[in-house]
């Protein structure tokens, strides 16, 4: 196992009706920035009731944040919280929304040039420079609510890049299950996938002596196989909203990634997609994921047996055998939940997509990804075409 710091200040607050501590948590005498997407918290009365327990604050809203945040959206709230010296911000929303209030968070201060935020990938370390905010979930999937990173696309460059540091934890976060009943199908399918797929970048990679970790990984994995395709279903059912909230926090807040190297080409590579096409994130991952397996199938051939038979109890007479199945089996749980797996099932126009991903990695400096940096721009390249 590797040496490593665990940090995480976030107060998680789980639960039904746990929006009545919202006036608590709050800074005395805070001038808030309400910050939410495209307008589904006023169909859903949350955002009825974020607002009667903000009636003793003084609060400027800002609507409109992307589904995939873009920076120009966000920069607007930077300089409505310059102009109107705003000192706390709440993000009421999915990982999306909360994303964007990581980036306005770090802006609102920053010296220079914001975009260099995202093409420089700065970390925030300095709780001083950032402007403090908290959370309330509606959408759970990406584990934003208690981890310290975000994904910003960039709509005049089509470029969806990251940002994160120790700063930019939330202060808290309000995660009440029971806001699950009011979303789509098609949101709750992303979600489970999302998560699903943020464990296997941090545990899919090899044996690396982490016995907990792993534990903890499997656990969520095999939680996620048992109640995703339920849930979608029967998103009224507290245990299975419940332990699919849990579940996505835990996937990405940080804890089983600790003392291992961890993957993230999958998310590299579908952050790509989305940023050309328009693919809903937790659908890239899908289109991406299983062929990222094949291509690396060496290099992952033991974790993929480990995955094989502790999370599908995949039984064979060789490694080789069980490894191809355990591939299999993702690529069916991930059609089980709605998922395309193919890029031509997804959009069309993509027979350049593959030269066009590489010479992007290439013009950013990146030569090789994996937990081993043994993904390089070659491979990448039949990832990609694999995918078509």
């Amino acid at each position: 196992m590797l040496n490593f710091e665990l940090y995480n200040p976030t107060n998680y607050i789980f639960g039904k009706n746990q929006i009545e501590k919202l006036a608590s948590l709050l800074p005395a005498n805070a001038k808030v920035l309400l910050a939410y997407g495209g307008g589904s918290i006023f169909k859903n009365s949350i955002h009825e009731q974020v607002t009667e327990h903000l009636k003793d604050f003084e609060v400027i809203e800002f609507g409109g944040i992307e589904p995939n945040p873009r920076f120009e959206t966000l920069m607007k709230a930077v300089e409505i919280i310059r102009t109107e010296k705003i000192t706390f911000i709440l993000a009421v929303g999915g990982g999306s929304v909360i994303d964007g209030v990581k980036f306005i968070s770090g802006a609102v201060n920053y010296e220079g040039n914001a975009v260099d935020i995202l093409k420089n990938r700065i970390l925030f370390k300095d709780i001083s420079k950032v402007i403090p905010f908290g959370t309330i979930l509606t959408l759970p999937a990406t584990g934003s609510e208690m981890n310290s990173g975000a994904v910003i696309t960039i709509n005049a460059t089509q470029e969806k890049l990251t940002l994160g540091g120790s700063a930019l934890f939330p202060k808290f976060s309000i995660c009440d299950p029971t806001v699950i009943q009011s979303l789509p199908k098609w949101q709750l399918q992303n979600g489970v996938v999302d998560a699903f797929t943020h464990v296997l970048e941090q545990y899919l990679t090899y044996p690396q002596e982490a016995m907990l970790q792993d534990r903890i990984s499997e656990g969520i994995l095999q939680t996620l196989v048992e109640i995703g395709p339920k849930v979608v279903e029967n998103p009224t059912d507290y245990k299975l909203a419940s332990n699919f909230m849990w579940c996505a926090t835990m996937a990405l807040n940080g804890l089983i990634q600790k003392g291992v190297a961890s993957d993230w080409a999958t998310h590299m590579i579908g952050h790509e997609l989305t940023a050309l096409y328009g693919i809903d994130h937790a659908r890239t991952l899908a289109i991406i994921g299983p062929n990222l397996y094949r291509v690396m199938f060496d290099s992952k051939k033991e974790k993929l047996v480990q995955f094989g038979e502790r999370v599908f109890n995949i039984k064979g007479n060789s490694t080789e055998e069980i490894a191809e199945k355990a591939i299999v089996k993702l690529v069916s749980f991930l059609q089980e939940m709605g998922m395309e797996t193919k890029l031509s099932e997804a959009t069309t126009n993509y027979s350049d997509t593959a030269n066009f991903i590489v010479n992007r990695f290439e013009e950013r400096g990146w030569k090789a990804l994996g937990e081993k940096q043994n993904i390089t721009l070659e491979k990448v390249r039949e990832i990609v075409e694999m995918s078509y």
